[in-house]
């Protein structure tokens, strides 16, 4: 049996429109955090300079942006001064746009205004500059 071409073309088209809901769905989204604050040691690239972070839970996240105080200080007109931020829960990091002007895109997905959790390999996109997750690990 075959299906006219139209009818073929439609059913890529919910596969693929399902491949991509599962992949936002299938992150965690940001949850408070159970007792018991965990730090993370986060190492990230900025446009391939890397930057190391220490992130405890339970603590002010730690800032990405233009302003001169941000953790992950960011030279890029087209990144908001206090764009994104990076937070510790439950042993996981999240990332969480702060409103910015130009969004903030992870994967090429971009953020709502909650956290979503980073993965080693993920790459985040805030105006002209890419992050890039290298590695995430817990600290006793």
């Amino acid at each position: 049996m075959t299906f006219p071409a139209e009818m073929r073309i439609g059913s890529l088209e919910i596969l693929a429109g399902l491949a991509v809901f599962g992949a936002v769905v299938g992150r965690h989204r940001f949850a408070a955090a159970p007792p018991g604050p965990e730090n993370l040691t986060v190492l990230l690239t900025v446009d391939g300079r890397p930057i190391e972070l220490a992130i405890a839970e339970g603590r002010a996240p730690r800032m990405i942006g233009r302003f001169s105080e941000a953790d992950v200080p960011l030279a890029d007109p087209e990144a908001s001064r206090q764009h994104a931020t990076l937070q510790a829960a439950s042993g996981a990091l999240y990332v969480t746009d702060q409103g910015s002007r130009n969004g903030t895109f992870l994967n090429g997905k971009r953020l709502a205004n909650e956290g979503i959790e980073l993965k080693v390999g993920d790459h985040v996109d805030v105006g002209n500059t890419r992050i890039e997750v290298v590695e995430i690990r817990a600290l006793p």
